[in-house]
């Protein structure tokens, strides 16, 4: 599946988007070398139970078998579309490190950055003490 058709998914997937309290809908599409999947936010009453559509997709994509995940795809309704948060970004780089993260917004916004510049110096297995040693 190529970008615009993970654009056209996470689009699509921000109107199911479970968002009451906040009122800012997200919809994820992730493409992985185990197929493409979505997610939407669902928010909760107690709030920390919240849980991001990014991390939704990636959920999904490892639960089908996912190891790996090269592109994101991120909507809001926000003018510019908002990055992933911290949370979804180490999330992201755990299946990801060398990801594309595309965000776009319902206007036709779009902005691009890697991984890399979301979170660089990212904390992963490899940079755990004694884990190589």
């Amino acid at each position: 599946m190529d970008a615009g058709d993970l654009v056209r998914s996470a689009l699509e997937a921000m109107g199911r988007a479970h968002a009451p309290y906040s009122r800012f809908p997200v919809g994820a599409a992730v493409r992985s070398d185990a197929g493409t999947f979505i997610g939407v936010n669902v928010e909760n009453s107690s709030f920390g139970l919240t849980i991001c559509a990014e991390r939704v997709a990636i959920g999904s994509a490892v639960a089908a078998g996912a190891t790996v995940v090269d592109l994101v795809v991120v909507a809001t309704t926000s003018s510019p579309p908002a990055m992933p948060c911290g949370a979804c970004r180490q999330v992201i780089s755990e299946f990801g490190a060398g990801a594309e993260v595309l965000v776009v917004n319902d206007q036709g916004e779009q902005r691009r950055a890697s991984m890399q510049d979301l979170l660089p110096m990212g904390f992963s297995y490899d940079s755990q003490p004694g884990v190589n040693e």
